[in-house]
């Protein structure tokens, strides 16, 4: 079974905080709703979301803001920003912000998750074509300077810990035993016990993951191996 999207709303009317949580929660994504810039960008800085959906008007914080500051702590999420003004410029300065994408109010909801597919299909194909990066979560991986980051902050892996997370990323969503892992990463001269993996799993999970002991990315499948979903 595929893991739910992960879609953050940051809205702050009601009515269309309720219509898009609804509308969303119905074709399969899982929602979590901020109705003003501090609590969404709080939320939005944890990382752990797929998109995000940012309103420019907000209380608090305006979504330029927000999304300064969520690019500014290195979330690579992809956000779409609604605006009700229809002006050129702030469409222009959400890119230059580092938006992915915009809708301008009033809107078909048909539209917005036409968007939002599109997004999540870029993000995913970005991964899929082999790039020098890959990004889940609040981490960035660069594969070229074999480098990760973490919410904006350098992540130390040893060489094995970066090639099996390599390999994880490569695999993401199949099960992968422990002695394929073994072959894959460690290489048939040097088979190991299989107790290794799950040593050098667990280090990894502590260095990615928001809570080690109910990961989100790098899951167990009880019997067979290990998952990644990013």
């Amino acid at each position: 079974m595929s893991v739910a999207p992960r879609v953050l709303v940051v809205e702050d009317e009601a009515g269309l905080r309720l219509t898009l949580s609804d509308r969303l929660t119905s074709e399969g994504y899982s929602v979590e709703t901020a109705s003003d810039g501090e609590a969404g960008l709080a939320e939005a800085a944890r990382g752990a979301y797929d998109l995000i959906v940012l309103d420019v008007m907000l209380p608090r914080l305006s979504g330029f803001d927000v999304c300064r500051e969520v690019r500014q702590r290195g979330v690579t999420t992809p956000i779409l920003m609604l605006t009700a003004r229809g002006q050129v410029v702030d469409r222009v300065v959400g890119l230059k912000l580092g938006a992915d994408d915009y809708l301008t109010k009033p809107f078909e909801t048909i539209e917005l998750m036409a968007r939002l597919e599109a997004l999540l299909r870029r993000r995913s194909s970005g991964a899929q074509s082999g790039g020098e990066t890959y990004r889940f979560g609040d981490v960035v991986v660069d594969f070229r300077k074999a480098e990760v980051i973490r919410a904006g902050r350098p992540v130390d892996l040893s060489a094995r810990e970066f090639k099996l997370l390599r390999h994880f990323i490569a695999h993401r969503g199949a099960t992968l035993s422990r002695d394929e892992l073994l072959s894959n990463v460690w290489g048939y001269d040097e088979m190991p016990l299989t107790r290794t993996v799950d040593v050098h799993v667990a280090g990894l999970r502590q260095k990615i993951e928001s809570n080690p002991k109910n990961p989100e990315h790098i899951l167990t499948i009880h019997g067979l191996g290990y998952k990644f979903t990013g």
